[in-house]
C-alpha cells in the first residue's frame, strides 16, 4: 500500500465534512451580502475532490488483497475500541459511487433549488450525508458502523425537514426519525450482545469467528434478529417502510441521494454481517421472508399511486427487498450488483420525476400528458431509467437479477417466481407514470411546463451515460458472465416478464378504449393497494396507540403524584415561612427563650425511654405516696 492515494484513503470523510462545515459557515448575514449560491459551490468543490481521489485510488487497489489501517481510539479497563480502516476494491468503489452520485445531485439542485434562500442548511446536509456514507464503507468494524448510522438518521431528519414551515415536512421528518430509531434500538441490542459471544467487532474477525463458531441456536438466532431489524429500517423494509414515502416530502435533490444509496447504507451493514447470520437457518428464512414481502408490497402499491414521488418511494422498498432476497439465500455478491445498478437507475428516474416536479403545478400524474414534445431530457430519463432497473438486456437489472435467479433455481425455485412477479410489476408501474406524464394528450395542467435548464439536464444526461454504459464497465472488469455461460431459460423468463409488464402498461394507458384512471373490478382491491395495505391504520391502532396509552399514564404520574408531591412540600414550605415570620420580632430576649424552650422539648423527647419505666403507687390512707422505681 505504497500508493500515496491510498495511504491518505482515510481523509476522504474529511474533505465532505470539511465541505459541510464551510457550507454551513454561510449563516444569514454572509448571505444578505453574497447570496446562497456559494455555500453550495464549496460543497460541491469538496465533492469534486473526494470523486477524483477515489477514482485514481481505484486503480490502484484493483486486484491488490484488501489492506488495513487501525486508528487508535480508547483502550481503558481492557476495552480496546480502536477504528480500522479496510482499504479495498469494494470500498474505494462504493466511495466512487456514493460520491459521483452526490456531486450530481449537488448539481442537480443548483437549478432545481434556484430560488431557494436555504442553501447552507441544505448542501451541509449533503456533505454530511456524503461524510457518513463514505465513512461507512471504509469502516470494518460493526461498533462504529452503528454509531455512523446513527449520524445518518440524524442526518435524515434534518434534511427531510428542511423547510421546516410545512407541517407534512415536519410530520414526515419526524416519523422518518422515529421509525429508524426503532430499527436501530434492536440492532443496538444485537451489536452488544455479539460481542460476549464473538469476542470482536470488527467484520473480518467477525467472518472467521462465524467459520467454526459453536453458539447456542436459540442465542444466536435471537442476535440475529436483531442485527436485521437496523437495515429494515434503513433500507425501508416492511412493516418500517412508511418513513421513505412520507420522506419524499422533502426537496428532490434530497431524494436523489437517499433513494439510491443513502437506503443501501443498510444493505452494505446487512452484506458485511451475512456470515454471521448465516449461523443461522431462521435468520436466514426471516430475511428473504421480510424481503419478499417487501419487494411484492412495494412493487404493487407503486402501481396503485398517483403521485409522482409516491410511485418512486415504494420501488426502492420493492429493490431493497430483492437485496434482503439476496443475502438471505447467501448470495452477497449479487446484491451488492444489484444496488449498484439500482443505485444508477433510481437516481435516473428522480432527476426525471423532479424535472417534472420543478416546473409543474401538480404531483399527480393522473393530471398530467403529453410532455414529451417539450420534456425529450426527462422523458428520456425515464425510458433509460427504467432499462436500467428492470431485466432488460443487456443493462445492469438484468445481471442482477439474473444473478440471483440463478443462485436459487437448483434449490429454493419459488424465489424465481417472486423476482419474476416484481420485476413484471416495476415495468409495468415506471412504465405506466412515463406514458400518463410523457404521452397523450397534453392536458390543462401540462400547458406550460417547458423543459428544465442546463444545471438540471447536465447531471440527468451525465447518469443516463452512465447507467448505458454500466454493462460495458462490468464487462471490462471480468464482473460479468459471458452469454454462453448464462442460464438461457431463466434470462428468457426474465425478459418475457420485462415484456409482458411493459407491453401491458403500455396498451392499458395509451389505449383511448380504456377508461382512465383504471378501476379494477373489486374496489377492495384497489383500496388495499392505494392505502399501502392500511399499514399506516395499523400502526395507529397498535403502536401509535400503546405509545399514546404510555404517554398518557406517565404524564398523569408526572402530574399528579411527582408534581403533586414536590407542589405539596412546596405549599408547606411557604406556608410555614409565613406564619414564621409573625413569630419573629427582633428581640434577643424572645430568641433566647426560643433556644431554652427547644432545648426543653428535645430533653423530653430524649427522656421518654426512660420516663415509660416510671411507677406510680396509690395507698388506700388519705395520704398518696408516690415510689418510684427505675426497672431493669
Amino acid at each position: 500500500m505504497a500508493h500515496p492515494l491510498l495511504q491518505s484513503i482515510w481523509l476522504i470523510p474529511c474533505y465532505a465534512l470539511i465541505g459541510a462545515i464551510l457550507s454551513a459557515l454561510w449563516f444569514p448575514g454572509i448571505t444578505r451580502r453574497t447570496g446562497p449560491r456559494p455555500s453550495g459551490y464549496l460543497n460541491a468543490i469538496m465533492s469534486l475532490v473526494t470523486f477524483i481521489h477515489a477514482s485514481l485510488a481505484l486503480p490502484a487497489i484493483w486486484g491488490q488483497p484488501p489492506q488495513e489501517i487501525l486508528i487508535p481510539w480508547l483502550n481503558v479497563a481492557g476495552l480496546n475500541l480502536t477504528i480500522p480502516i479496510e482499504i479495498s476494491t469494494l470500498s474505494v468503489g462504493a466511495i466512487v459511487l456514493v460520491a459521483g452520485i452526490n456531486l450530481l445531485a449537488q448539481t442537480y439542485a443548483f437549478g432545481y433549488m434556484e430560488m431557494d434562500w436555504g442553501w447552507a442548511r441544505f448542501f451541509s446536509l449533503l456533505g454530511l450525508f456524503e461524510a457518513g456514507m463514505t465513512a461507512l464503507v471504509l469502516c470494518n468494524s460493526l461498533f462504529f458502523s452503528y454509531f455512523i448510522l446513527e449520524i445518518l438518521t440524524l442526518a435524515t431528519y434534518l434534511l427531510v425537514g428542511i423547510w421546516f414551515n410545512q407541517s407534512l415536512v415536519v410530520t414526515g421528518a419526524r416519523d422518518a426519525f422515529l421509525t429508524k430509531r426503532l430499527g436501530d434500538l434492536f440492532l443496538l441490542m444485537g451489536v452488544v450482545a455479539l460481542l460476549p459471544l464473538s469476542g470482536t467487532w470488527n467484520f473480518n474477525e467477525l467472518a472467521e469467528w462465524a467459520q467454526t463458531a459453536q453458539v447456542d441456536p436459540k442465542v444466536i438466532t435471537l442476535v440475529g434478529l436483531a442485527l436485521i431489524a437496523g437495515p429494515m429500517g434503513k433500507c425501508a423494509q416492511f412493516p418500517l417502510h412508511l418513513w421513505l414515502d412520507e420522506a419524499m416530502e422533502g426537496p428532490v435533490p434530497a431524494s436523489i441521494l437517499r433513494n439510491s444509496v443513502v437506503v443501501a447504507t443498510g444493505a452494505w451493514v446487512l452484506y458485511k454481517l451475512e456470515p454471521v447470520l448465516a449461523l443461522s437457518p431462521t435468520v436466514l428464512a426471516t430475511t428473504v421472508f421480510i424481503g419478499a414481502v417487501s419487494a411484492i408490497g412495494g412493487s404493487l402499491i407503486a402501481i396503485a399511486q398517483i403521485d409522482i414521488k409516491r410511485t418512486q418511494s415504494y420501488l426502492v422498498t420493492a429493490y431493497m427487498g430483492l437485496v434482503f432476497i439476496a443475502v438471505g439465500t447467501q448470495q452477497p455478491e449479487a446484491a451488492l450488483l444489484l444496488v449498484l445498478s439500482h443505485a444508477l437507475a433510481s437516481a435516473l428516474i428522480i432527476m426525471g420525476g423532479g424535472a417534472v416536479v420543478w416546473n409543474s403545478i401538480t404531483q399527480d400524474v393522473t393530471m398530467l400528458g403529453g410532455l414529451w414534445s417539450r420534456r425529450p431530457v426527462s422523458g428520456f430519463s425515464f425510458l433509460i431509467g427504467l432499462a436500467g432497473l428492470v431485466a432488460f438486456p443487456p443493462f445492469g437489472g438484468f445481471w442482477a437479477l439474473l444473478k440471483i435467479c440463478e443462485g436459487v433455481w437448483g434449490t429454493q425455485s419459488w424465489i424465481v417466481g417472486i423476482v419474476l412477479l416484481v420485476n413484471a410489476f416495476a415495468a409495468f408501474g415506471v412504465t405506466r407514470v412515463f406514458c400518463l406524464l410523457f404521452l397523450g394528450e397534453s392536458k390543462q395542467m401540462a400547458q406550460r411546463s417547458p423543459e428544465i435548464h442546463y444545471w438540471m439536464a447536465l447531471p440527468m444526461i451525465v447518469m443516463m451515460g452512465f447507467t448505458l454504459h454500466l454493462p460495458l464497465i462490468l464487462q471490462a472488469l471480468n464482473l460479468l458472465p459471458s452469454w454462453a455461460e448464462i442460464n438461457t431459460d431463466l434470462a428468457l423468463l426474465l425478459i418475457w416478464s420485462t415484456i409482458t409488464g411493459i407491453a401491458l402498461s403500455a396498451v392499458v394507458y395509451t389505449s383511448k378504449s380504456i377508461k382512465k384512471p383504471v378501476v379494477l373490478p373489486w374496489k377492495g382491491l384497489q383500496d388495499l393497494l392505494a392505502y399501502d395495505f392500511y399499514t399506516p391504520n395499523l400502526y395507529r391502532s397498535s403502536i401509535v396507540f400503546a405509545v399514546a396509552l404510555v404517554s398518557q399514564i406517565t404524564s398523569w404520574f408526572d402530574k399528579y403524584l411527582v408534581d403533586g408531591g414536590l407542589n405539596l412540600f412546596g405549599a408547606l414550605t411557604v406556608f410555614s415561612g409565613k406564619n414564621l415570620r409573625y413569630s419573629t420580632s427582633g428581640q434577643s430576649q424572645f430568641y433566647m427563650l426560643t433556644i431554652v424552650f427547644g432545648i426543653a422539648l428535645i430533653s423530653v423527647l430524649l427522656s421518654l425511654p426512660f420516663l415509660s419505666h416510671v411507677t406510680v403507687s396509690l395507698f388506700p390512707q388519705n395520704t398518696t405516696e408516690i415510689v418510684m422505681s427505675v426497672q431493669r
